[in-house]
């Protein structure tokens, strides 16, 4: 086979995305110095993570908020902490949506989350 038989021949090769996708946090990580904002990861589980979540926002990083756990264990303490998460929010004129069942997306001043469908 030819060098360009090579280059043009497509080979498919088996990938597990499920693999892909669980190893994506297995990397270590680094924060950049250079970086203008973070977007950080929050579990919520109690009052310590809004005022966690309410850090990172006064800092202009980006939280997404992983509700699942206590959405499950106690919805009306998860309104109440949510509740105290958007006074935050709307004191810093920051923006807050739910983008699936279990996440939350947080941003800080001057980021805004576009909530419609773009057609």
């Amino acid at each position: 086979m030819g060098f360009l038989d090579k280059v043009f021949t497509t080979q498919q090769e088996s990938v597990d995305m499920e693999e892909v996708l669980n190893n994506l946090d297995v990397q270590e990580e680094v924060l950049y110095e250079d970086a203008d904002a973070y977007v950080k990861p929050v579990a919520l589980n109690d009052v310590d993570d809004v005022k966690m979540v309410d850090k990172e926002l006064r800092e202009g990083n980006l939280v997404l908020l992983n509700i699942s756990d206590m959405s499950k264990r106690n919805a009306i303490k998860l309104r109440e902490l949510i509740s105290s998460i958007k006074g935050t929010v709307t004191a810093i004129n920051g923006d807050i949506a739910r983008i699936s069942q279990d996440r939350v997306l947080i941003t800080p001043a001057r980021v805004k989350i576009v909530k419609r469908r773009m057609e």
